[in-house]
């Protein structure tokens, strides 16, 4: 699982302290669920109790690292969600902020897309954006996403964008 630049491998217990920092830096998190850092503690319980479980069929959140020096510099996969009672797909990427702004996120979540197409078998494609996080909607476009709809997910309001083999 790889691209020109970028790594992807799933995250073992060596890894929870990158985990870990992601959860503690409050711009890395700002768009993620309630936009609040969590403890070493409580992403721990992230970390054991969704985290590494949900490595299911191919999905799950992998850890990305650049290829040249193995750093790890964020996570992204496809995750199962229930968005407005219906299971979904979503194409999920976080970065550690030192990294933002080289194409990562766009490459990873491009990787992502053909992946969940061709090796998976999945014909529609959801991101979850709450509003004013521009640069995620940069990267859904990017990915051929438009705006289906706004919705709540776990009670934050969002903007679901879409992508479906029909939309072609």
């Amino acid at each position: 699982m790889q691209t020109e630049r970028l790594k992807f491998r799933p995250y073992t217990t060596e890894d929870f302290s990158f985990f870990a920092s992601l959860w503690a830096d409050p711009d890395v998190v700002q768009f993620i669920g309630k936009g609040v850092t969590r403890s070493k503690e409580e992403a721990r319980k992230s970390f054991d109790e969704w985290l590494i479980p949900g490595y299911r069929d191919g999905r799950g959140l992998y850890l990305i690292v650049l290829k040249e020096s193995l750093v790890p510099i964020g996570h992204a996969g496809i995750v199962q969600q229930m968005i407005d009672g219906k299971k979904e797909y979503e194409i999920g990427y976080w970065l550690a902020k030192e990294f933002w702004g080289n194409g990562y996120a766009t490459e990873a979540a491009i990787y992502f897309k053909n992946y969940a197409i061709h090796e998976l078998g999945i014909t529609r494609l959801t991101c979850l954006i709450q509003r004013n996080n521009k640069k995620s909607v940069s990267v859904a476009s990017r990915l051929g996403m438009t705006l289906q709809k706004e919705s709540t997910f776990n009670t934050i309001p969002v903007d679901v964008y879409s992508w479906a083999e029909s939309q072609k």
